[in-house]
């Protein structure tokens, strides 16, 4: 339904990410273990539930899940039945004790059986690893994600291997307010360890909550501009609205008390359930090329949120604000706004007057 909406030239993105799947207060559940959560950064009791989506950058949809139990026994505290590797329940719990890095490649493998397709995979630093990177790569997927900031992790840089560290201080960094302070190519992977060396762009931005630090995204596509591959990682907020809207309102987790594993993932499966019907139902109400046909061949395609489109709201917002707190005469807030966008960077003011232009153009 969704992919019939999606033209050719739109980037969906397949998602994984892994979240916190409680199971205090039920020691005897099985296959429960301590694992690490990621938002607390410390060993709770339960699962880590891994998640792949699917994304167009207006819809997200689960594809398919896995509860993550613990490889290591010291960690686990449920019982582990034994059951015939052969069947499903049995695929099922060995899996549910595999490494994650294993299992999202694991489940990007079953969702292109089933016939799922996408252009881009999206993680974050957890899962970004060179020979997760490799493997997705070797299955025509192209990567962009988080690069994890790690000593041990090296890349292929100007003839040398480097980690991220050493690439970030050898390289001059762009001036100024741009919206990347740095982008080099790389080579991701080796041929004696990973089975392939492939190439890789690495973008470095500044971290939003730490002016000071900086972040760096890794990209396989090396067609796609920077700010492609910035405004493409930022669809992969999709699955964290997900994991809240499961948690907060779909009742995840709190709804059933079962003990089997079997059942546990059974309830996983309703939930998102819930939530692709509501996904789909967002979208019919949204985009008016679910009308018909005629509306299909008239409207256009329900667009991804811009850059543009963001500063202009944050910037009407703003005025609002000032108008309604400080109560300023019209004047004043044609003043303050002036000042304000005259303090922006020079490509911000250009797409504020530019999206400014359109809006009066469509208006007249």
């Amino acid at each position: 339904h969704l992919r019939s909406l999606t033209s050719e030239k739109r980037a969906d993105c397949f998602v994984v990410d892994d979240s916190y799947f409680s199971r205090t207060g039920f020691k005897k559940t099985e296959l429960v273990a301590k694992v690490f959560d990621h938002v607390s950064m410390t060993y709770k009791k339960g699962f880590r539930m891994m998640t792949l989506g699917w994304t167009d950058g207006a819809s997200f949809m689960p594809i398919n899940s896995v509860l993550l139990s613990s490889h290591k026994l010291q960690n686990m505290i449920g019982e582990n039945k034994v059951c015939d590797q052969r069947t499903i329940a049995g695929k099922r719990r060995m899996l549910a004790r595999t490494k994650g890095t294993d299992v999202m490649v694991n489940l990007i493998d079953q969702a292109m059986k089933a016939g799922h397709q996408a252009k881009y995979v999206l993680f974050d630093s957890w899962f970004s690893n060179p020979h997760q990177i490799v493997q997705l790569k070797q299955r025509k997927l192209d990567v962009i994600a988080m690069v994890k900031v790690s000593s041990k992790i090296k890349y292929e840089f100007e003839g040398e291997r480097k980690n991220i560290k050493q690439i970030y201080r050898s390289c001059k960094k762009r001036r100024g307010r741009s919206r990347y302070m740095l982008s080099i190519p790389v080579k991701v992977g080796r041929q004696d360890k990973d089975g392939a060396k492939i190439d890789a762009r690495i973008i470095c931005v500044r971290n939003r909550a730490n002016r000071k630090e900086w972040l760096a995204i890794i990209c396989t596509d090396m067609s796609l501009s920077e700010d492609e591959v910035i405004r493409n990682y930022g669809k992969r907020w999709d699955i964290e609205v997900f994991f809240k809207t499961c948690k907060s309102y779909l009742k995840l987790s709190t709804e059933y008390h079962g003990l089997s594993y079997d059942a546990l993932t059974a309830h996983v499966a309703i939930v998102f359930t819930r939530y692709m019907l509501m996904s789909v139902a967002k979208r019919d109400d949204e985009d008016e090329r679910t009308l018909g046909e005629l509306f299909y061949c008239m409207i256009d395609e329900l667009a991804d949120i811009t850059f543009s489109h963001s500063l202009q709201l944050i910037t009407k917002a703003m005025v609002a604000s000032v108008e309604k707190v400080f109560h300023a005469s019209e004047a004043q807030i044609a003043e303050f706004t002036a000042d304000f966008i005259n303090r922006l960077p020079k490509y911000m003011q250009k797409l504020l007057k530019k999206t400014s232009k359109n809006s009066i153009e469509a208006q007249s």
